[in-house]
């Protein structure tokens, strides 16, 4: 039943499409169409005189016009069924190859990363090894993050399914891109996310209890090379780093900080579906 349905939508398709680009074509349609209204408006106006004599002359019209329709079909027959074939055979194929599952012409070009294939199967990933708390501490972490020091690294207290992607997405930026990713906070009491706000806009932009922190479904990184962590706009590896992990984030259904008009490069966060953040 639904090959059926797929051939019969090709076949209008390339009717219509032949219509708009065949002027042999167009002008038979136009005339059909027109042939079959005049036929019905006369057969109309006629009706009071004998709806007996209207019927068979309706009856005569429409058999004309879909003889003609008929006619045009077989003449046209071989690029007709060119086109059809020409546009089944990518739905075929994936009909074919992915065991049924049927593919369209926007979905075609989308190749499924792996990863993400394995984290829909529940591939379970562990942390990174813990950092040592001096590299968190540094003057250039505290120029561009204040209070870095002090924000939570325990991955256990994350949200389950932030906590899935976001260890995906550790994985795919070491193993695709050469990236060491490293946590810098993930939970953050309300009570942090209010001394922070109270450092000013260029930190952050939410007061307590209005940020994803609160609720385990954000996350701020950086890059870690050579014993440093890497976080300064300034640095191009930085940056190309920021925008690959921006990417990755994207694909496993993350928000990424480095699309807002405050940019936060290092900052996603997981809008679970079912929840909704309080606004004060």
């Amino acid at each position: 039943m639904f090959a059926f349905a797929l051939f019969f939508y090709f076949v209008l398709m390339v009717a219509v499409a032949a219509i708009f680009f065949l002027p042999t074509a167009r002008a038979r349609a136009v005339a059909t169409v027109s042939g079959a209204w005049r036929s019905f408006t006369s057969n109309w106006r006629r009706a009071r005189h004998g709806a007996a004599r209207t019927s068979t002359a309706s009856v005569r019209a429409a058999g004309t016009a879909g003889a003609d329709a008929v006619q045009f079909l077989v003449r046209r027959r071989l690029m007709l069924s060119g086109a059809v074939v020409l546009l089944a055979i990518p739905v075929l194929l994936s009909v074919v190859l992915r065991s049924g599952k049927t593919v369209f012409y926007e979905d075609a070009a989308r190749d499924t990363d792996e990863k993400v294939e394995a984290l829909l199967r529940g591939e379970q990933l562990v942390p990174p090894p813990a950092l040592p708390p001096e590299v968190f501490a540094t003057a250039e972490v505290e120029q561009v993050r204040p209070l870095t020091k002090e924000g939570s690294r325990n991955w256990d207290v994350l949200d389950p399914d932030f906590r899935a992607r976001l260890l995906l997405v550790y994985k795919v930026m070491k193993d695709k891109h050469g990236y060491d990713l490293a946590l810098l906070e993930g939970y953050r009491s309300p009570e942090r996310q209010a001394k922070l706000a109270a450092l000013g806009e260029h930190v952050t932009r939410a007061k307590a209890n209005q940020s994803y922190h609160q609720h385990g479904l954000a996350a701020d990184n950086a890059f870690y090379r050579n014993g440093k962590l890497v976080i300064t706009e300034k640095d191009p590896w930085a940056m190309e780093g920021y925008r690959l992990y921006g990417e990755v984030a994207e694909s496993l259904g993350l928000v990424w900080g480095g699309r807002w008009s405050f940019k936060d490069y290092g900052h996603v966060e997981y809008r679970k579906p079912g929840f909704k953040l309080p606004r004060d």
